[in-house]
């Protein structure tokens, strides 16, 4: 099956590419720019094509040449990531993909841009000829790792949210496996998945787990939402939101369809650990 990721070169989607190629699919990766698509090779597409999912002619062009399936995660935080994304739908429908894989964001019935610029693109998969599957992550550990220099130097996990709030977390890359289960397997055909890994967290809880695999103290801190001048407003709405409320969601589904565990916080936290003792160590080897 030759599938088509959107993002190809993305911190997310990215992840989704070696998982399709491990199953045996053949992708294709849609980047944005010409200089992004050796990249997308490197994490092992087959081809790359260049486009927008602005440019509807784009996406036709995309789309032709026996792709089956479509990998689709929106720019988050994009104003017109409604439209991008019912675009993208659209355009799947006129190539006459048989399946569509949509990395939506879990609740995205709550009341927040980001979330709500989710549901729409949700309900024009349910209502289209696709077969579809739609993935509900919840909050990333991978943002940890783009945060994890910042924690080892200052000795604070911090975030610009209220401390005692709770959250579900997952992995992304236990998210791209059960994505290329959906290509590759009939079982996640017109479902709807919350995707969880074990374990509802607060900041301090994450403190702790980091302060036990660090070996050294980390506390607990809270980022001053005021001197994020460049955060967009939808940004801050959902930080004013995760004050009182967070994400949460059972592991059930995602054990079930993985048939293992998840992967862990605590185990996330030692392998960027690990990678930083090797970059230390031989900055030549590292990685």
């Amino acid at each position: 099956m030759k599938i088509l990721v959107v993002g190809a070169v993305g911190e997310t989607a990215g992840l989704v590419v070696p998982a399709l190629v491990a199953r045996g699919a053949d992708v294709r990766g849609l980047v944005r720019h010409s200089e992004q698509v050796q990249i997308a090779k490197d994490r092992g597409a087959g081809e790359v094509v260049v486009g927008d999912l602005g440019d509807i002619k784009s996406l036709d062009v995309a789309l032709a040449d026996g792709v089956e399936g479509v990998f689709h995660i929106g720019p988050v935080f994009t104003p017109n990531e409604v439209q991008l994304g019912l675009n993208m739908v659209a355009a799947a429908q006129r190539a006459g993909v048989r399946k569509f894989v949509f990395s939506s964001v879990i609740h995205s019935i709550l009341d927040l841009p980001n979330h709500a610029a989710k549901a729409p693109v949700e309900r024009a998969l349910v209502n289209s000829t696709l077969n579809y599957t739609i993935l509900q992550p919840t909050m990333l550990f991978q943002n940890y790792a783009a945060s994890w220099t910042t924690i080892l130097e200052t000795g604070c996990i911090a975030e610009p949210w209220a401390p005692e709030t709770r959250f579900s977390r997952v992995d992304y890359r236990d998210v791209a496996a059960v994505a290329a289960i959906a290509f590759t397997e009939d079982r996640l055909a017109y479902g709807t998945f919350e995707l969880c890994a074990r374990g509802i967290h607060s900041r301090p809880d994450l403190a702790g787990k980091l302060s036990n695999t660090l070996k050294r103290y980390i506390r607990a801190g809270t980022i001053d939402r005021s001197m994020l001048t460049d955060a967009p407003t939808d940004m801050i709405k959902m930080f004013e939101h995760y004050d009182h409320s967070g994400l949460l969601g059972s592991p059930l589904v995602l054990e079930s369809i993985l048939g293992r565990e998840p992967t862990t916080l605590d185990a996330y936290f030692e392998e960027l650990a690990a990678a930083r003792r090797r970059e230390e160590n031989d900055p030549l080897q590292a990685g």
